[in-house]
């Protein structure tokens, strides 16, 4: 199932280390299928208080997701975003289609 590795990054400092990680970063994805879907860009807030950059990469799979997290070459990078932006990542996966809304209360009632 398609997997997810979403940042919320805030605070982003453009330095020469941010530069450096995104001249790397495609080179960290390619083994394992990694492909941005969302990296940036104006956001239309429609509610509630947004601030910072949206980063979503796809992938086949969470294995994929994850070892590409934890891969040697990311992990070489990883420090040059960590030193100059704070924020949230995960991974998450797609549901399974066909979905409702309803479908959510079923793993509630699990």
């Amino acid at each position: 199932m398609t997997a997810y590795a979403i940042a919320h990054l805030h605070e982003v400092d453009l330095c020469a280390d941010i530069v450096e990680y995104l001249q790397k970063i495609d080179a960290t994805l390619a083994p394992y299928g990694g492909r941005f879907i969302v990296h940036g860009g104006p956001v239309e807030r429609l509610e509630g208080a947004f601030s910072g950059d949206l980063i979503v990469i796809e992938f086949a799979d969470r294995e994929q997701a994850r070892a590409w997290y934890r891969s040697p070459a990311y992990h070489a990078i990883l420090p040059l975003r960590t030193r100059h932006a704070r924020g949230d990542v995960f991974l998450i996966d797609q549901v399974a289609q066909p979905h409702r809304a309803t479908d959510v209360l079923e793993r509630v009632a699990q």
